[in-house]
């Protein structure tokens, strides 16, 4: 009788813990869902503020873009909002046009990263205030059809070749017809970049002083200097590459106030 009398006494504790044990597992998963939430709601909040802040700072700085899209990195965003730091904040820019002596040169998009970026509840909800990033990287691609538009070349295609950047375009020497082809060296100076065609060769092309002039007029033509539109943030060019879409460049900036 004292065995089945304790066993009868167990099972309603049992369960009752296994009730409380839901009742708790409900209730942590309910909270969750409530942080979730506000943390949705802080992320929301501050991409379109900074997204609006930065807006009109491009807009201030007579960039031509599309509207700049904006994310809100790093996890979770509540705290950041309320601490006003945020780790990292992606800023997409489309369609980013300038002009060099009436020739368009443009970026379909331009990606920026500003990170460690101080951005107080205060101007956010005001829009009085600096919002500050510790940095800023840019990267985008400048069309081949843009660099080609700037060089007086009939025929010019430019492509990517192991990394490098080569030209090729027809050229007419006693009256015949070959192609030239060529390797070019890419560097950044300023708001420039420079490409500097190395050699050139024609196959089948005549061993004769004129075709050889030929040659080195393509060589002299392809070797320009490329202004980079203005870039958003004050960013300066650090590098580029040729790719298969066109010149990849990047850029990047210090302490950069993101409204102006």
């Amino acid at each position: 009788m004292t065995t089945t009398y304790y066993a009868e006494e167990t099972r309603p504790r049992r369960r009752r813990g296994r009730r409380v044990l839901i009742t708790l597992l409900v209730m942590l998963i309910v909270i969750a869902g409530i942080l979730f939430a506000g943390d949705r709601v802080a992320a929301n909040f501050a991409e379109k503020k900074i997204a609006d802040q930065v807006s009109q700072e491009v807009a201030a700085q007579k960039v031509q873009s599309a509207p700049p899209e904006v994310s809100v990195g790093g996890f979770p965003f509540l705290t950041q909002v309320l601490a006003g730091n945020y780790k990292e904040i992606s800023i997409v820019m489309r369609d980013v046009k300038g002009d060099v002596d009436g020739n368009a040169v443009n970026l379909p998009r331009l990606d920026v990263v500003a990170r460690d970026v101080a951005a107080s509840l205060d101007t956010l909800r005001s829009g009085q205030g600096d919002v500050i990033a510790k940095t800023v990287d840019g990267t985008g691609t400048i069309t081949y059809e843009s660099v080609t538009a700037l060089i007086d070349q009939p025929g010019l295609k430019l492509s990517e070749r192991e990394g490098k950047l080569v030209a090729s375009a027809p050229i007419e020497v006693l009256g015949q017809r070959f192609t030239v082809n060529g390797a070019a060296e890419l560097a950044v100076e300023g708001r420039q970049i420079k490409i500097k065609l190395k050699d050139a060769t024609a196959d089948g092309l005549p061993a004769v002083p004129l075709a050889q002039q030929v040659v080195a007029n393509f060589i002299q033509r392809i070797s320009i200097s490329v202004d980079v539109p203005a870039l958003p943030f004050n960013m300066e060019l650090k590098k580029v590459d040729a790719t298969t879409e066109g010149l990849a460049v990047t850029a990047t900036a210090k302490d950069v106030p993101l409204n102006g």
